[in-house]
């Protein structure tokens, strides 16, 4: 299990427990809740000691598989699975085909979504229903880098991505669904709210 799924779990039994007339102290539950964030972190810093794939391509060969993935993403289409259906029905990949000729598909199944923060200013991929992502406290209160309530991060789920036509053009909301089971709208979240969450460093779209 992933840890943020633990802790879903970990939630669970705290509620079962206050069922059963048995609960958990205050301090129980933040020694389980504190052991699972330090699962998480040492799990982030396994993944971030990680090569990024994207690292392998030429810079010529990166600038192609950038646009694709954006013509894909644009059209709303999954980018991974067309690729491989191509590579099923062999047909050729046009641009990318040089992905399947020279890097292969142990290559294409390494990459995550967080590989793509590194190597663009602006976003890659779309966020869509499903999609596991982090999102800082400083959505819901005041936060500053170096002030005495630090930025703090909280993976949660996509459960809801909407455009908003407003007469001066479209925005892009989100609900997002945390691991408590509470949910929060994210308004703008690339427009003005892009700071505020990244992708998770494990899963798979």
């Amino acid at each position: 299990m992933k840890p943020d799924e633990i802790e879903a779990v970990l939630q669970t039994a705290f509620n079962r427990c206050e069922t059963a007339n048995c609960p958990l102290t205050d301090m129980q539950k933040q020694i389980l809740l504190q052991v699972v964030e330090q699962i998480q972190g040492n799990c982030d810093l396994e993944l971030s000691d990680q090569p990024n794939p994207l690292d392998e391509l030429t810079p010529q060969e990166l600038q192609s598989f950038l646009r694709y993935i954006k013509a894909q993403e644009k059209q709303d289409f999954s980018w991974k699975a067309q690729l491989l259906n191509d590579w099923l029905r062999e047909n050729n990949s046009g641009e990318v085909q040089f992905i399947r000729d020279r890097y292969g598909l142990q290559w294409l199944n390494r990459i995550q979504p967080y590989h793509f923060n590194q190597y663009s200013s602006e976003d890659i991929l779309n966020l869509k229903v499903g999609d596991r992502i982090e999102v800082c406290n400083a959505l819901w209160e005041w936060v500053q880098d170096n002030g005495p309530c630090p930025r703090e991060w909280f993976p949660c789920l996509v459960i809801q991505v909407d455009e908003i036509q407003n007469g001066n053009g479209s925005c892009i909301n989100c609900i997002v669904r945390f691991n408590n089971g509470a949910e929060y709208e994210i308004q703008g979240i690339y427009e003005w709210n892009r700071y505020n969450w990244r992708w998770v460093m494990s899963g798979d779209r």
